[in-house]
């Protein structure tokens, strides 16, 4: 026996020493390795990102004519869907299409050709009118001040570096420069050195074309790969969300190829009627620098601008090229833009700003024209496509916050002027003061409650979030309406169930129904002996079932002649609190929101109740 008890003694704590592996252990092993894999993901990604940022710059010369293949098939597929309605054959209809838009873009680069030529001709005779013109503002004396400066500056500097030099090196001959040598060039060297600049564009238009004809025919085909690549476990909401996508596109596309075509086109009307040389250049500039955000109109406008200066001996004409493009922008932006396809493209101020610098700096003056097509593109599939959702979160125009999760955070950082902008907003929106609280007053003080019953919300931190919310019920409460109160809302036990009781109470009020409000614990005042309903108002997270029943077999003694409804804000179907209640024999009724509550003491009078 002595034997058998020492054997276990030396077993026990080898045993506790290699326990065996539980669900638990492995559990915490999981939890100890999320900050590696979190790393390890954050490292991958950064190293995706600079691979992917390489590849478009490396591969600017291939990519490029397929990014404007792709970009002329989203303008051109409406063009071919009519065409094939009118019984165009599909390729003919393709081909059609891809060679008119082609020789459209030739014509208009033959017409700035021209125009550019013919104003390189003229400008000496413009010369003595500009300098008229800085002889009257006194430029010019400025300017020759200026030069004379310099000269007298170089002049010093050329004197200090002779008196430093030494003296035999003034004697010494200037090394002597020997121009390249041309001896050993052939034609066909001759002929690639002068046809090289011209042959470049030209392949790289044919490039674009073969594409364009290529992606336009075999849409569909690139349509179900891209579903496969994009899940096709959800075939039809794949399916739906990118033919949605791409028929958005298309849509967005062609209309804002046809409004800016209308812009330039107007303001080269404009300017040919004004009399200013090349006006057909300066409106085609004017339609493809509407392509480019924010800066595309002031580029457009500052090249007339400055040849009305030297055309014209006096101001008129510049102060009219100025006046019309002042007039034409907000025009173009303001109405007929909205009228057409909405007040924006749906992507935010700042990704249109970093887009534009990005695909600047990766492919040059061609980026800067495609950055918000190619940045509409990424949000449009980061809208449809779940992997790609972060796309929209940091290139869209949608707010980043829920409005409730903007009305919590507000709160939380004590920003009361940006809580009562957001509310009047949101009233305007919802219509009513029980909607404004469903959507976004009862919402963010559930997201308050929750934080609370999990104790990441410190107690300094919840006053301020009742200081906050309770300076904005009150300014947005309302006198009374006249009469003897008819509803009674109980606050429960929750740290923020008297401020939900007080936006019910509102809410109520401003349906034209009188309520009052009753604190926890409290009884009720003499006004409320006729109340013929009362709703015990709650948070989910801050309370139980044995809790709130509890609270109604105490107000079934206080107001024994009041119907008691349970308003349980904000509960989900799937709520096990909600289920809970619902299963009690008592059998009270039961709302989630405002609304409920309120169309419930409308319906008193025809239920008879």
């Amino acid at each position: 026996m002595a034997w058998r008890y020492s054997s276990l003694r030396r077993e026990i704590p080898a045993m506790a020493e290699t326990p065996p592996p539980t669900a638990s252990s492995e559990a915490m092993d999981t939890r100890a390795d999320a900050p590696a894999l979190r790393v390890l993901q954050g490292i991958f990604g950064l190293l995706a990102a600079a691979f992917s940022i390489a590849v478009l710059a490396l591969g600017r010369d291939l990519i490029v004519p397929l990014v404007l293949a792709v970009l002329l098939a989203f303008v051109l597929a409406p063009v071919v869907v009519v065409l094939q309605r009118l019984r165009v054959p599909q390729v003919l209809g393709v081909v059609a299409a891809v060679l008119l838009a082609a020789a459209a873009i030739l014509g208009l680069g033959v017409v700035m050709g021209r125009q550019a030529g013919s104003l390189a001709a003229d400008l000496p005779a413009y010369q003595q009118t500009m300098a008229a013109k800085l002889q009257s503002l006194r430029l010019g004396e400025l300017m020759e001040e200026a030069d004379s400066a310099l000269r007298n500056l170089r002049q010093m500097m050329g004197d200090g570096i002779a008196r430093r030099a030494a003296p035999g090196a003034a004697e010494m001959p200037p090394p002597a420069t020997t121009a390249p040598s041309t001896d050993g060039a052939t034609p066909l060297d001759v002929i690639r050195s002068l046809a090289g600049p011209v042959l470049a564009p030209l392949a790289t238009a044919g490039i674009v074309i073969l594409f364009a004809i290529f992606v336009l025919i075999y849409r569909e085909d690139l349509r179900d790969r891209l579903i496969r690549l994009a899940g096709s476990s959800d075939l039809h909401r794949t399916t739906v969300a990118l033919d949605d996508a791409a028929r958005r596109l298309s849509r967005f596309f062609l209309a804002q190829v046809a409004l800016n075509s209308l812009m330039g086109l107007t303001i080269g009307l404009a300017l040919w009627m004004i009399g200013l040389p090349g006006p057909a250049l300066w409106g085609i500039l004017a339609g493809l620098m509407r392509f480019v955000p924010f800066i595309g109109t002031f580029i457009a406008l500052v090249p007339p601008l400055l040849l009305a200066v030297a055309v014209d001996p006096g101001w008129s004409m510049a102060l009219w090229v100025l006046l019309l493009f002042l007039v034409a922008e907000p025009l173009m932006a303001q109405v007929l833009e909205p009228a057409v396809y909405g007040h924006s493209t749906g992507l935010s101020p700042v990704s249109v700003i970093l887009a534009a610098t990005a695909w600047t700096f990766l492919w040059g003056p061609i980026g800067l024209l495609l950055a918000t097509p190619l940045t509409v593109c990424l949000v449009v599939l980061g809208r449809h496509v779940p992997s790609l959702g972060f796309l929209d979160v940091m290139l869209g125009d949608r707010p980043p916050l829920q409005a409730h999760e903007s009305f919590y955070q507000r709160a939380l950082q004590r920003d009361a002027r940006e809580l009562a902008r957001q509310a009047q907003r949101q009233l305007r929106e919802r219509g009513s003061l029980a909607g404004y609280y469903d959507a976004v007053g009862l919402p963010a003080l559930a997201l308050a409650d929750q934080d609370w019953s999990r104790e990441v919300l410190s107690p300094e931190r919840m006053e301020d979030v009742r200081g906050e919310v309770a300076a904005l019920v009150g300014s947005l409460g309302k006198a009374p309406p006249p009469g003897p109160v008819q509803l009674v809302c109980a606050a429960g036990r929750g740290p923020l169930d008297d401020l939900a009781a007080s936006m019910a109470v509102q809410a109520l009020g401003a349906e034209g129904l009188r309520a009052t409000i009753l604190p926890a614990e409290a009884a009720p005042p003499e006004e409320a002996s006729g109340a013929w309903l009362c709703c015990l108002s709650v948070l989910e997270a801050g309370n139980s079932a044995d809790g709130i029943r509890y609270l109604i077999r105490r107000l079934q003694r206080q107001m024994p002649q009041a119907r008691i409804v349970v308003g349980l804000w904000q509960a989900e179907a799937a709520s096990p609190l909600l289920a809970e209640l619902r299963a009690d024999a008592t059998g009270e009724t039961i709302v989630t929101s405002l609304g409920e509550l309120v169309a419930l003491s409308r319906a008193r009078p025809v239920a008879g109740i």
